[in-house]
C-alpha cells in the first residue's frame, strides 16, 4: 500500500510537468496577435478570416494527439466527442469542412510556414523560427 502511494504521490509531481503550453503558430506574413475568441471562430467555422483580413486555414492535429485535446480545452471548450458531432453536422448540413489534420508537430510547422493565411497549434517547445507564436492560450 505504501509503494502504491508513492507511485500516486509521484505521478502528481510528474504530471504537470508533462504537459507543456499549447500555442497558436502562424505564417510569418500574418498577424502578429489573434484573440482566444477569433481562434475560437476559425475551428468553430463561424469565422473565415484572420485579423489582418487574409483567407484563414487553420490546420489541427490529428485526433488523440494530447495538444489536440489541450487545445481544444483551452480553446474551443470542447472534447473529442464534442468537435466530432459538431464536425459531422456541418458536413452533414453542407456548412463546413473539418480543417485538415496534421500528424506531428513538425508536420504542423511545416505545413504552417509554406502556407500563407494558415494558422494552427503545437507544444510550445516545438516552437521555431520557422512559424510565430500569434497567441499563448
Amino acid at each position: 500500500m505504501k509503494k502504491l502511494s508513492l507511485i500516486f504521490a509521484a505521478s502528481l509531481l510528474v504530471s504537470p510537468l508533462a504537459l507543456a503550453d499549447v500555442v497558436v503558430i502562424g505564417h510569418s506574413a500574418g498577424p502578429d496577435s489573434i484573440t482566444d475568441n477569433q481562434v475560437r471562430d476559425l475551428y468553430l467555422n463561424r469565422s473565415k478570416q484572420l485579423p489582418d483580413g487574409q483567407k484563414a486555414i487553420p490546420f489541427e492535429m490529428s485526433g488523440g494527439d494530447p495538444v489536440r485535446a489541450q487545445f481544444h480545452d483551452k480553446v474551443t471548450g470542447r472534447n473529442a466527442a464534442q468537435l466530432k458531432a459538431f464536425w459531422s453536422k456541418q458536413v452533414f448540413t453542407g456548412r463546413g469542412q473539418p480543417p485538415a489534420e496534421l500528424s506531428s508537430a513538425a508536420a504542423m510547422k511545416a505545413r504552417v510556414s509554406s502556407t500563407p493565411g494558415s494558422i494552427g497549434y503545437i507544444d510550445e517547445a516545438d516552437v521555431d523560427s520557422s512559424v510565430k507564436v500569434i497567441l499563448k492560450p
